[in-house]
């Protein structure tokens, strides 16, 4: 049969994969930090306006029930630590649809934690921690960068992020090349700072050291809570290396009043972006009713360390099988 069958990469990537798997489990394990696992098939899903999603359906007669593969185990893990699991960990597959291409597979390995008491700077030190730890003996960085968004963005744009100008960011857009942002963007400010980071400054990130921005606009909360201090920022925190978006982070909400109204607000954006319609998790919320405990957590693309890991150009070079070989 002319069936190509072998996997995309190498049995040496295998063993590499391995080795930073064991790495990850040894780092949690010394700090008394639970392994866990929670469903990959759940009755609900993330609302986020910029993600699609599998579906499948569970037939057992008289019964038929909607099911969803789910884009991270966040929802569930967070009804663990409601009912007090104290810090735990996972590393599990995620399913995001129509992602594919360079650093994106449909289906992905995930590594997400959360720590009980633990504030956003100890969190960023841990995760500044366990990338040393992975990559030790193979790259060389100088200790973490830790800024803050509106610094970054200003230092490679000179524009502000938070006191957001419409008539600033089309001027820059045109005076540096990417007019079709005016058309893309619209006034939508969080679309004007993605599209703008992602172009021209998350390149430069992480190149001679391990890169946390932190201190994100309020409009980017999602599932963080607002600064204490700053309203007009979020406890939000992500990691760059050598350009690559690695994982997001926030001091965790807990105010299940407040991520009702969230979910509210992201349905409502998919709708007018006609995505499919989706519904809030009502255990997630009543999990929040219930207490969640104050914490710190991120997710981080496991597949995307192992290509820097390995220095491989693409995803598929880090997967047994990808989509295209699946």
């Amino acid at each position: 049969m002319s069936v190509d069958w072998q996997p995309g990469c190498s049995l040496q990537m295998l063993h590499l994969r391995a080795k930073m798997l064991q790495n990850i489990r040894k780092f949690f394990a010394e700090r008394s930090v639970l392994e866990v696992e929670t469903p990959l098939l759940g009755s609900a899903i993330g609302t986020d306006p910029q993600l699609d999603f599998f579906t499948t359906t569970f037939q057992w007669s008289p019964m038929q029930q909607k099911l969803f593969l789910q884009t991270s185990p966040e929802f569930a893990m967070k009804r663990l630590l409601a009912s007090g699991s104290g810090s735990i960990y996972q590393i599990c597959k995620a399913f995001r649809n129509g992602e594919s291409g360079r650093f994106h597979n449909p289906e992905f390995t995930m590594l997400e934690w959360y720590r009980v008491g633990y504030s956003l700077p100890e969190l960023m030190s841990e995760i500044d921690e366990l990338m040393m730890q992975l990559f030790d003996g193979i790259k060389s960085f100088q200790p973490a960068e830790k800024i803050t968004y509106q610094a970054v963005f200003k230092s490679y744009t000179n524009l502000d992020p938070i006191a957001f100008s419409y008539e600033d960011y089309a001027a820059y857009a045109r005076n540096h090349g990417i007019s079709e942002a005016i058309t893309i963007c619209g006034q939508d400010q969080s679309a004007w700072l993605d599209f703008i980071f992602s172009h021209h400054i998350q390149p430069h990130l992480g190149w001679d050291s391990i890169c946390l921005i932190y201190g994100y606009p309020a409009c980017f909360s999602s599932l963080a809570r607002v600064n204490a201090e700053n309203s007009a920022i979020t406890d939000r925190v992500e990691l760059f290396i050598q350009g690559v978006e690695l994982g997001n982070g926030y001091y965790e909400l807990g105010d299940f009043k407040e991520q009702s109204s969230r979910f509210d607000r992201e349905i409502a954006a998919r709708k007018a972006s006609e995505r499919p319609d989706i519904v809030k998790d009502n255990k997630l919320l009543a999990a929040l009713e219930a207490g969640l405990p104050d914490c710190s957590g991120i997710a981080i693309g496991l597949d995307r360390v192992l290509m820097l890991l390995s220095e491989s150009a693409s995803i598929d070079e880090v997967l047994s099988f990808s989509i295209s070989r699946a």
